[in-house]
Order: structure tokens, then C-alpha cells, then sequence
């Protein structure tokens, strides 16, 4: 399944794609973007920014919700998709104490890194733009629809 993404999203996809080739470094970005968004939500809980409507609010459910929107305006369909799986690791996230969210966040990235260095030879996207940083999440969801399709 491929979802209609704008153009702008698509080529960045599509960049995106370019840096990661290889089944491995693949295999390590299914295990270490989950874990890295995951870890940095438990992080980012331990900012209080104050209490609404009887629930905490903290630092990870304002990053989350600018991304969320950052990926319905840009991604469509994919995007809401994406949205909701990011929505569902940070409250997971959040749920952890600080050291396992530390230690997924550090192992995560670790994955992200041996990846590139052991299987794909190439440095990572975000390295060349940042913006990759947000693109990884929306292409293991499109790449998991794709293969589901198969």
C-alpha cells in the first residue's frame, strides 16, 4: 500500500529511502526509532508543565502533539497513521521511570548507528537534514504497509 503523500513529503521519503538500503540497517530502524521515541518521551515527561484537567501535562506531550501535526499537514493519511502510532509510544513512554526511557533512548540511537555502519556504509539522512529526524517514524509505517501488501 502506498498512501497519497504530498510532494514535498514524497521526495523526502524518497530521500530518505536512499540512506537505507539494506534489510539490516532496516531490521535496526524497526528496533531503534521505536525505542528512541519511546526513551526520549520518558525523558521528556520529567518536565511538568502544570496540570489540565486533573492530568499532568509535560514536555513530551507538547513535542509530540507539534509533531502529530507536523505529519497531518505534510503526510496526509500517512501522517494520521503515523500520528497515532508516535501518540501510543510516548504515552507508553511515559509510563516508564527515567533510566529504562535513558537506556532505550542511548540503544536506540546505538541501532541507528550500527546500522548505518555496519550494513548500509552510509552516514544517516539526519546528518544531511534534519528534517530526516521527523521523516524515519512516517517511512517504517508507509515501508510496513508496503511489505504487508505483498
Amino acid at each position: 500500500m502506498r498512501f497519497d503523500v504530498p510532494a514535498p513529503m514524497r521526495a523526502r521519503l524518497a530521500e530518505y529511502e536512499g540512506f537505507h538500503r539494506s534489510v539490516g540497517n532496516e531490521v535496526c530502524h524497526y528496533l531503534g526509532i521505536p525505542s528512541i521515541i519511546v526513551g526520549a518521551a520518558s525523558l521528556l515527561a520529567l518536565a511538568s508543565l502544570g496540570v489540565v484537567a486533573g492530568h499532568r501535562l509535560s514536555l513530551a506531550e507538547l513535542v509530540a502533539a507539534a509533531i502529530v501535526a507536523f505529519y497531518v499537514a505534510r503526510a496526509r493519511w500517512l501522517g494520521v497513521v503515523t500520528g497515532s502510532l508516535l501518540a501510543a509510544l510516548v504515552l507508553f513512554g511515559r509510563a516508564l521511570p527515567w533510566y529504562a526511557g535513558l537506556a532505550l533512548f542511548l540503544g536506540g540511537w546505538a541501532l541507528q548507528f550500527v546500522g548505518h555502519a555496519l550494513y548500509e556504509k552510509r552516514s544517516p539522512a539526519f546528518l544531511r537534514n534534519l528534517v530526516h529526524l521527523l521523516v524515519g517514524p512516517a517511512w517504517l509505517v508507509e515501508r510496513a504497509f508496503a511489505r504487508g501488501a505483498h
